[in-house]
């Protein structure tokens, strides 16, 4: 696969297992003049590479009578600029997610899936729609070296090296988030692994392959590719 088909398959992935939010949130991937958005107005399964429109550096769209997201366009397009070792974001809100940034000590380290996060998640306060480019730049800066930013009571900004690795984070912390909201709905006391456990088991988590979300990417293939 290209990066357009890989792109487009990501957004399938990703309706498959029910983390679209209808037409509001978006991938991306970055693309050898900028990087790629989906047209505006489609649910995450009708993505197909030919839905995806190349986006220049600065945030403007190759072929000028394309309709984009403009949130989008400048969220993504902040990102790319500020960290030019990502080449996937991906946009996401789901009510776990949201659930857990509007939590004000955030994600807690509750979970095997949480501890692939343990400090490893920046937060951003809310501000409405990004529709100017200093909100774009205050989340990429609010990002810093990290993979995920929490946008409190909104949702989150997942990024990754590679497509694989963009999806791998956001299962998981979708699995992380689920889980927080069943434990805290519990009224019996938590259990949380000191901090030690919690730095050595993020480490090994994030080092357990050389790829990673590789091996996740190619068991998708198996199961959604014709």
């Amino acid at each position: 696969m290209d990066t357009k088909q890989r792109l487009a398959f990501a957004f399938r992935i990703l309706a498959h297992l029910g983390l679209d939010d209808h037409t509001y949130t978006h991938l991306s991937a970055r693309s050898k003049h900028g990087f790629y958005l989906p047209a505006f107005g489609y649910r995450f399964e009708e993505i197909t590479k030919d839905l995806l429109i190349e986006v220049d550096h600065n945030g403007k769209p190759l072929d000028p009578t394309s309709s984009l997201n403009i949130t989008g366009q400048i969220i993504h397009q902040s990102i790319y600029k500020k960290r030019p070792d990502i080449c996937a974001v991906f946009h996401l809100h789901t009510p776990a997610m949201i659930a857990v940034s509007a939590m004000e000590k955030g994600l807690l380290p509750l979970s095997q899936w949480a501890l692939h996060f343990y400090e490893q998640v920046n937060y951003h306060d809310y501000g409405a729609l990004a529709l100017e480019g200093d909100q774009g730049e205050g989340i990429a800066n609010d990002l810093g070296d990290k993979r995920v930013l929490m946008l409190r009571n909104h949702g989150v900004i997942v990024c990754g090296r590679t497509l694989h690795e963009a999806l791998f984070y956001a299962y998981h912390l979708e699995r992380a988030c689920q889980t927080q909201c069943l434990a805290l709905s519990s009224p019996k006391p938590l259990i949380i692994p000191d901090h030690a456990v919690c730095v050595q088991s993020c480490h090994e988590l994030l080092s357990f392959e050389k790829d990673l979300g590789l091996r996740d990417w190619l068991a998708w293939e198996r199961v959604l590719v014709p």
